[in-house]
Order: structure tokens, then sequence, then C-alpha cells
């Protein structure tokens, strides 16, 4: 099956290598995020480097902890 085959992820796919950028905004810092290597403040804005891999995941964690995802960048 030809056609399958390039639907189908490969080495070449070209989203292995990308990375996107989160702002966020609202997070509070609690015991479920206080092993981060950053700080934060609810007040704040940060931006959090995700891989193409991980996107799903990180946005979930992020509403759990109660922030806002205010924009998403390529980068």
């Amino acid at each position: 099956m030809l056609g399958r085959s390039a639907l189908v992820g490969g080495s070449d796919s070209p989203a292995k290598g990308r990375v996107f950028i989160y702002e966020v905004e609202g997070l509070k810092q609690n015991t479920s995020n206080d092993s981060n290597n950053y700080q934060f403040r609810s007040s704040s804005t940060i931006s959090i480097v995700v891989p193409y891999s991980r996107m799903n995941e990180e946005m979930q964690r992020i509403n759990r902890m109660g922030g806002k995802i205010v924009s998403i960048k390529a980068q």
C-alpha cells in the first residue's frame, strides 16, 4: 500500500523537529508544579517551549494548573 505508507509517520516527518512556544497566563504555583525548573506568579505570562509531539499533553497540564494559553507560535 504505497498511499498508506506516505500517511503513516516516518523518520522524515516534517513535524519531528518542530517546536512551539505557548504564551500562558494565570498559572498558580502549587504543590503539583513545584518540581518545575522555573518559578512563576499567577499575574504574569510565561513562555513555555513545547515539542510538537507533546502539544496535547502540555495543553492539558496547563489547564489542570489553572492557566490559560494566550498564544501559540511556531518556532
